[in-house]
Formats: structure tokens, C-alpha cells, sequence
């Protein structure tokens, strides 16, 4: 592994330990010319399926998606970035047991609207409001009526 800060080649880790419910090893390394000490995450490389676009266009499924999309509706919210993490690897894990060769995005929406709603419903609502393109007010207040109704349910 190279040094980000002075590219050299020769690097030691210093701590290894399981991540992202084991799905990830972080890596504490050290560069043996600088001293500067970064993280590294090492995950398997897996066929995931292509996500069919709502214009029909198909892509790769990037994980850095979902977590760009809940990063985006909990700014400045009280989420630990840890939560955020094991929203978007338990997205992934959910598509990998799908099973399926391509999935819709509009589905994968949903597992992250599923994800907001558990860790907080104002970004939910956030998310919501770009994801299914309120045009008013009206469109708020029903997504508001619809998740009181859901959460006085549980």
C-alpha cells in the first residue's frame, strides 16, 4: 500500500480489526519513510446486480451511492456516521440476497427510504420529499400524516 502523503511504497499495518459487521478489515497503517499513520478498509469485491435506471439506462451498483444519498438527507442531523454505514452495507447485503441480475433503482429507493425512516424521520422526510418529487405542501403534510400514522402503529 502506497502513502497517500509521500507515495512511498513501504508501509506496515499497525492494528487490524473487523469492520462493517465484519464485512470490511480496517487497517491502521504507518509509512516507514514520513511516520504519517492513515486507515485503510480492505472488502471482498462482489457481483452485485445492475441497477436499471427510471430512463432505462443500466449501471453498476456503487454502494458510495447510498451512502451519499443518507449522508445527504442527515446533514446536520444526529446520526453517527457509524449508523450511516451499517444503513448502506445492510442495503447491500439486502440486494446481494435478492438474487437477481438487475433490480430497479426506484427499488433500492425504497430500502433506503425503509433505512431513513429507522434512523430519522425528519431525513426521511427530507429524502422523501426529492425522492418522490413533492410538488407542495400538501405532498409534505401527507408524507407527515402517513408517518405519525406508521409510527403510533408500532
Amino acid at each position: 500500500m502506497h502513502c497517500p502523503f509521500c507515495n512511498a511504497a513501504d508501509t506496515k499495518v499497525i492494528d487490524s480489526r473487523l469492520a462493517n459487521e465484519g464485512f470490511q478489515v480496517r487497517r491502521r497503517r504507518e509509512c516507514a519513510d514520513c511516520a504519517e499513520r492513515f486507515t485503510t478498509y480492505e472488502s471482498a469485491e462482489l457481483s452485485l446486480p445492475r441497477v436499471i435506471k427510471s430512463d432505462g439506462n443500466r449501471e453498476r451498483f456503487d454502494e458510495g451511492k447510498i451512502r451519499s444519498g443518507l449522508i445527504k438527507a442527515l446533514e446536520k442531523r444526529p446520526v453517527e456516521s457509524e449508523a450511516i454505514d451499517q444503513a448502506a452495507s445492510q442495503i447491500t447485503k439486502r440486494l446481494m440476497s435478492e438474487g437477481v441480475r438487475e433490480i430497479p433503482s426506484s427499488q433500492i429507493g425504497e430500502w433506503v427510504m425503509d433505512a431513513l425512516r429507522e434512523l430519522d424521520q425528519v431525513a426521511y422526510v427530507r429524502f422523501a420529499s426529492v425522492y418522490r418529487s413533492f410538488q407542495d405542501v400538501s405532498a409534505f403534510q401527507e408524507e407527515v400524516e402517513r408517518l405519525i400514522k406508521a409510527t403510533a402503529t408500532k
